[in-house]
Formats: structure tokens, C-alpha cells, sequence
């Protein structure tokens, strides 16, 4: 017998199931979302399901999460400060795709380097101005994100900026080809760049949410679910919260195309 527990947080409410064999409902409860910190709503619904379902915590084998957060914070322009590394482009490439609105002022470095579309080198990536802006905003931005002239033919520079990033400052960085494989560089860029700056809150709300989980004795593996309606592991959600946009819709469509055997 696997108990599988669902939890999704809502703008007003938070709710949990716990579901048997994927064929039974064994109970539900709901509890009211908390704004300030989601996971403590994620505790108090879980924690009332558990006490009306009897279930021992031990014996709950999946957790799943779905979320608005991801959703919400991209409509009310929320989200850490982020600075993009653009490889290859000019000026007048920030403008496509609403990328230069997206930034919001945040820093932008337009690098020499960049492939054309067979995958071959077009320039040498600057490294000297790479590593020169960042020392300049390690300390002021919360991550990086950065695109490269057709990277998804070559991510070499992709590649070699996310390494510098990670040894110079030690911030996360969200690479455009490990989101997207599309050719179009600007819209891969606003990818990365949404993905950077959800980063911290998404990281946040999946370490809380499992801290309560755990506090509340159950020890399985948590699962977030997309914006596809398929799950993704807590871990990759960390990495590429883009992915979890639409998250609280999905849930919603999956719960009912279950429920009425659709």
C-alpha cells in the first residue's frame, strides 16, 4: 500500500490530501496560506490531514508541493536582483523579447564571444572584463544568469562563464541552453534570467516546506510539480524554478482530470 500526501498553496488557502494506491482519497483539510512564510500554512494543513486521516507519518512513501509562488512573483515583478552576461550579442538584442524591461535596471554585461550556428567559435570570450564586473556585483546581486550566442549548438561559453561565476563569487547561476533549447538568444536570455531571479524564494519555500515535513515525522522524498503537471524532484526545482510556473494551475487540472476519470 503507498500513501501519497499532496499539498498545494494557494493565495488564500493551503490544502492537503493524502491519497491511497492513487485510488483513494483517504482524507483532506485544508488550513490558511501564510503570506509571510508559505511553509508554516504547508505545516498546519498537513499536520490537520494527518490528524483526521490517522496515518502515521512514517508511512506516507511520496510528498508532493504545488505552488502559485513562482506564478505570482513574476506577475507583481518580484524576485532577488540578478545580473545577466550576454556572450555574443549587441546592444540592440536587450531590446527584443522585452529583455531590457525584464532586467528592471538590474546589471547586464554585453560580452565579447559567442558561436555561430554550426557550433563554431565567432570571438574568444572576454575574460578579462567577465571577471572585472564580477568583482563589481558579487556582493550586490543575490545571482547571474547568462545567454550565449547560439549556445544550445555550443554551450562552451555558457559553460565557462557559469564556472567563473561559481569560483569568483559563489552565487548561483542559471545557464540559458540548460533551460531552453531554442536558437533564439533573447528569449533564452529572459529564461535565465527569470529562472535567477526565483531562485532564492523557490529555494527558501521547498527548504521549509521539507523542514516542517520533517519536524512533522514524515521523511519522504518531496516532489514539486511543474508547469507541465509532471513532477520534478525538490532538487531540480531548486535549479529551475521557471519550471514550476503554473504550477498551482496544473495541480489543479491533474487533481481534476483524476477525480472525474477524464
Amino acid at each position: 500500500m503507498a500513501i501519497l500526501l499532496g499539498v498545494d498553496t494557494g493565495g488564500t488557502y493551503t490544502d492537503a490530501v493524502l491519497i491511497r494506491d492513487e485510488t483513494e482519497v483517504m482524507a483532506s483539510a485544508k488550513a490558511l496560506t501564510t503570506r509571510h512564510d508559505l511553509a508554516i500554512g504547508v505545516g498546519n494543513a498537513v499536520s490537520a490531514v494527518l490528524t483526521q486521516s490517522g496515518v502515521a507519518p512514517q508511512d506516507i512513501a511520496m510528498a508532493s508541493l504545488s505552488t502559485t509562488l513562482a506564478t505570482n512573483a513574476l506577475v507583481e515583478g518580484q524576485g532577488g536582483r540578478v545580473a545577466l552576461i550576454y556572450v555574443g550579442f549587441r546592444a540592440r538584442d536587450l531590446e527584443a523579447h522585452g529583455l531590457s524591461e525584464a532586467l528592471r535596471g538590474d546589471p547586464c554585461l554585453l560580452l565579447t564571444g559567442g558561436h555561430d550556428h554550426a557550433g563554431a567559435e565567432v570571438a574568444a570570450l572576454d575574460e578579462t572584463a567577465l571577471t572585472a564586473f564580477l568583482e563589481t556585483h558579487k556582493k550586490d546581486v543575490s545571482g547571474f544568469a547568462v545567454a550565449g550566442q547560439f549556445a544550445t549548438r555550443n554551450p562552451a561559453h555558457e559553460l565557462r562563464v557559469a564556472e567563473l561565476v561559481a569560483q569568483i563569487t559563489g552565487r548561483p547561476v542559471s545557464a540559458s541552453h540548460r533551460l531552453s533549447a531554442k536558437l533564439d538568444g533573447p528569449k533564452r536570455a529572459l529564461t535565465a534570467l527569470l529562472n535567477a531571479r526565483l531562485i532564492g524564494m523557490i529555494d527558501r519555500l521547498i527548504g521549509r516546506a521539507e523542514a516542517q515535513l520533517r519536524a512533522l515525522g514524515i521523511d519522504a522524498p518531496m516532489m514539486v510539480v511543474r508547469g507541465d503537471g509532471a513532477l520534478m524532484s525538490s532538487a531540480q526545482a531548486r535549479q529551475r524554478p521557471i519550471e514550476t510556473i503554473l504550477s498551482g494551475p496544473a495541480a489543479s487540472l491533474v487533481g481534476a482530470r483524476w477525480l472525474t476519470g477524464a
